[in-house]
């Protein structure tokens, strides 16, 4: 029953974050979709070969101690971060499993009684509120520095090669940051620390064989929702955005902070839009899908605290 449960978090999660992540480029010539998964699937299992673990140590064992050793509550996190992504998706809406997971496990201890530490929770909080708006800081900055700069030749050429370095940077950031609630979930069922799971072939294929699969079915569905959703894109502004997006990720990475890679880019795409003019930013929906970021982690909590405080009168 783990090793289901940890694979159907893991294709789930391909469901919910692959169009998000592939949509973007596939708006622009230069990647096919099969390569674009392909490139995203193999920086999940190498990135936290290469650049560590510490988002997965951070979710598997910093939030919450559950003592005794009980699996049960941890299932409860995770299926109520599915059931909040999961709604909040039929709608449309490419919200973040990470603030969901990070609610539900929260949650779960919560209604327990477990160890939470609150501290934690809130610096988490504080990275994932900061990191949209650092997103689109740094974009606007970038593409207002661009506007000066004399276009060199052979500019289009060169663009071209620069997105498709740029959503290799995205692919790498999102399994150094966001990609690791997958190992953190594999880590937490099944127990031996988040180190010996990140290196162990059975656990990565699992993961990379569940992700592909959930992305296949996804892809189709997310493809356009935030690159069409947020403000009118070109080559160049999404070269920024995910260049941008991708370093925001990366640095909040190094930090331990789960962050995710949606909200980044999101935040990215507006401040590109800002620097063609705020007619371009479509504020509608701007405003659509950070009400939903919002409402994802307080009810994932309010949920699984619910859930742990029942099933544990019961047990």
């Amino acid at each position: 029953m783990l090793l289901i449960a940890a694979g159907l978090f893991a294709a789930f999660t391909g469901y919910n974050d692959a169009g998000a992540l592939v949509g973007i480029g596939l708006r622009n010539r230069g990647i096919r979709p099969v390569v674009g998964l392909l490139v995203l699937v193999a920086t999940v299992v190498a990135a936290p070969l290469v650049v560590g673990v510490a988002v997965a140590t951070t979710l598997d064992e910093r939030l919450v101690s559950f003592d005794d050793g009980r699996q049960w509550p941890l299932l409860v996190g995770i299926l109520t971060a599915v059931l909040v992504t999961g709604v909040l998706a039929f709608r449309r809406l490419p919200t973040s499993l990470t603030l969901a997971l990070i609610g539900g496990i929260s949650g779960a201890g919560l209604g327990t009684r477990a160890t939470v530490d609150w501290t934690v929770v809130g610096l988490v909080l504080l990275a994932a509120a900061a990191a949209p708006f650092a997103g689109a800081f740094v974009a606007l900055l970038v593409c207002r520095l661009l506007a000066v700069l004399p276009a060199p030749e052979g500019a289009g050429r060169r663009l071209r090669w620069l997105h498709v370095g740029a959503y290799t940077a995205t692919c790498v950031a999102y399994g150094a940051n966001d990609g690791q609630k997958m190992i953190a979930v594999y880590a937490a069922l099944y127990g031996g620390g988040v180190a010996a799971h990140a290196t162990s072939p059975a656990a990565l294929a699992l993961i990379a064989g569940c992700f592909l699969l959930g992305a296949v079915f996804g892809l189709q569905r997310l493809a356009a929702s935030i690159g069409g959703g947020l403000a009118a894109s070109r080559t160049d502004s999404v070269v920024v955005t995910e260049a941008t997006g991708a370093g925001v990720v990366l640095g909040t990475a190094l930090l331990g902070a789960p962050v995710s890679m949606t909200q980044s880019l999101s935040g990215a795409m507006v401040g590109t839009g800002l620097a063609r003019k705020s007619r371009r930013v479509r504020w509608r929906s701007v405003l659509r899908l950070g009400t939903a970021w919002l409402l994802t982690l307080p009810t994932a909590m309010v949920v699984a605290a619910a859930a742990g405080a029942a099933l544990s009168v019961r047990w």
